[in-house]
């Protein structure tokens, strides 16, 4: 019996504390300046779009507009190199991604091989939050988007000007925060050494396609948010962060696809869809940095819209939130079992050494 109350009570302590830890809202010194721009940067072109009637092609544009989320907090003529780089990235993995809609088997190794690269490239520049995650998520919305082939350069296109406008609007806000809030030194990032850029990106890039492979198995509707989630887990600087992502975004998700029911009941125009979007693009670069969960109460909804926004009304909202969580729980869980595979010793001797035999042939067996 004390044993078992002994068992008992320790096991409450370790829910206490993981609570306590899954609760935790972090202190942040980010201005209020650098969310309203991000929501400008994706906003805009939805504006534009609806202007010009013509929403879809606003929504592919906002795509370019997340760049402006990859400005560090460096002197001006770093970032903006930086965002220029991720400007043509972004457009060269949606691109990438649109034409491998027309091989249809040849999507889960084109996207698996986006994923490894990109996530090498981002590693060995030691590229911060969001790393790899929307360069990826450009080219999965890229392979399932009906798209004839003379349209291609048309889509293309939408993406570069989203991304340049982002570019601009990065430019002005930079002029401007450099001088109210000098640039920080970044953190200590790990050595770009075989393991963490070349091992890790090809363990992350499997497990985005294995995670594709799954969705295309079951048929699913969407099956891009399936591999989405799972880099959006997996990136976890250790398991302790992987697990803490994997809880914040399921549950978050279960939270946000309350949130996306009560705004999808709304009467909502193009106008009202572009408005909602900036607030709750607004809303995310707020929280992200502070609590995952938080934010991804608002990520759902806003990916919702990201997807639907053009076809809202033609289909019932209560299968669209249902498919959307089944996509979240199954990127989530690839992306926690490859979380658990990139940080077990034993795993990463078993495969490091051959892999490292394989692609370096003259070093040794050792990191």
């Amino acid at each position: 019996m004390m044993t078992n109350r002994r068992g008992w009570k320790r096991l409450q302590l370790r829910m206490r504390r993981e609570a306590v830890h899954l609760t935790t809202v972090n202190t942040s010194d980010r201005r209020w300046q650098m969310p309203f721009c991000a929501a400008l940067a994706t906003g805009l072109p939805l504006m534009v779009g609806a202007w010009f009637d013509h929403l879809d092609y606003g929504l592919v544009s906002s795509l370019g507009g997340l760049v402006f989320l990859y400005a560090p907090n460096t002197p001006l003529a770093h970032r903006m190199v930086q965002l220029m780089a991720c400007a043509f990235g972004m457009s060269a993995c949606f691109a990438l991604g649109l034409m491998s809609h027309f091989l249809t088997a040849l999507m889960v190794p084109v996207l698996t091989f986006i994923a490894i690269l990109v996530s090498m490239i981002c590693r060995f520049y030691a590229l911060g939050p969001p790393g790899s995650l929307f360069f990826i998520m450009a080219a999965a919305i890229g392979a399932y988007s009906p798209v004839d082939v003379e349209h291609v350069p048309l889509f293309v296109g939408l993406v570069s000007m989203g991304a340049l406008l982002a570019y601009l609007i990065a430019f002005f806000y930079s002029v401007y925060i450099v001088r109210v809030q000098p640039p920080t030194p970044g953190m200590p990032t790990p050595p770009a050494s075989f393991d963490f850029v070349i091992f890790d990106s090809i363990v992350i890039g499997t497990m985005v396609g294995i995670s594709l492979a799954i969705a295309q198995l079951l048929q699913l509707e969407r099956p891009y948010w399936v591999p989405v989630s799972c880099v959006a887990v997996i990136q976890g600087a250790s398991l302790r962060a992987v697990w803490t992502k994997q809880v914040h975004r399921v549950v978050g998700t279960g939270i946000g696809l309350l949130v996306s029911w009560v705004l999808l009941q709304l009467p909502l125009d193009k106008w009202g869809v572009s408005l909602l979007m900036m607030a709750l693009a607004f809303l995310i670069e707020t929280f992200i940095v502070r609590h995952y969960g938080l934010a991804a109460v608002f990520i759902t909804p806003l990916t919702i819209l990201l997807a639907e926004a053009a076809r809202l009304g033609q289909s019932s909202p209560d299968i669209m939130l249902q498919a959307r969580f089944v996509d979240t729980v199954l990127g989530a869980a690839v992306g926690l079992f490859g979380g658990i595979c990139l940080h077990n010793p034993r795993f990463r001797e078993t495969l490091g050494a051959p892999l490292r035999r394989l692609l370096s042939p003259g070093q040794s067996d050792k990191p």
